[in-house]
């Protein structure tokens, strides 16, 4: 049986990814919302959709992890744990197909030849902002992976 596998639910490294992740989801919507036009795209709302479904999950398990921490009491529930695995499996995928869909609408509002279709400073912030989302994915990814590598040994 492992004790600690770093990365898993209840620890500081946890812990850390979990921040990161409320981080880079929260500056996602920021960047996504400053834009006045981000709703006339189904991409864009998609993110932000996604983002505002992020921010609260990963906010909610810091907290959690940050409490397990400083009480030294890791979660050690197989139930709650494939909860928290299924639900960063979800989130992840979800997240990694906002990014996507958003930088792809991103090139293309780009790429017109005169650019009438978006400004640049808007679409650098769309930019940012799929940027962040797949930085905020990489980290739930990782997260998602400790936490399905822990699960068999409890």
């Amino acid at each position: 049986m492992m004790d600690e596998v770093p990365g898993s639910v209840g620890t500081s490294a946890s812990f850390a990814l979990r921040l990161g992740q409320t981080v880079f989801s929260s500056a996602s919507l920021l960047f996504m919302s400053t834009g006045v036009e981000f709703y006339s795209y189904t991409a864009f709302c998609f993110l932000v959709m996604i983002m505002g479904l992020v921010i609260p999950w990963s906010f909610t398990l810091a907290l959690v992890d940050g409490y397990s921490v400083l009480v030294k009491c890791p979660l050690r529930q197989p139930g709650i744990l494939l909860i928290v695995v299924v639900g960063d499996w979800v989130l992840s995928t979800l997240t990694l197909a906002a990014a996507c869909s958003s930088a792809g609408v991103v090139d293309i509002l780009l790429s017109a030849n005169d650019g009438s279709f978006c400004p640049p400073k808007l679409c650098s912030r769309y930019l940012i902002s799929a940027a962040m989302a797949f930085l905020s994915w990489f980290l739930s990814m990782a997260s998602s992976l400790f936490n399905l590598w822990f699960l068999p040994s409890l």
